[in-house]
């Protein structure tokens, strides 16, 4: 197994339990505002607020970090 993989594995189980972790033990609702979204605040439980955030950075660093898969360059042979 590659080492890079394990290590980013790790990482990200770390960042998984501090965010439930931090939704255990904040169950009180709380007031998130977003204006450029949402018209109202929202009122919810702090582990749902905290998850979505945590989601939306987690998908943005996938699609930032992901290749396109396209050709680069003009050189090289076609296979």
């Amino acid at each position: 197994m590659n080492f890079k993989v394990l290590f980013r594995s790790v990482i990200f189980l770390l960042m998984i339990f501090a965010v439930v972790y931090v939704g255990v033990n904040n169950t009180n609702s709380i007031d998130f505002s977003f204006p450029l979204l949402f018209s109202k605040n929202l009122h919810q439980p702090a582990v749902y607020i905290f998850f979505g955030i945590f989601a939306v950075g987690v998908l943005g660093g996938t699609l930032l970090t992901a290749g396109g898969g396209g050709r680069r360059g003009g050189g090289g042979k076609d296979k």
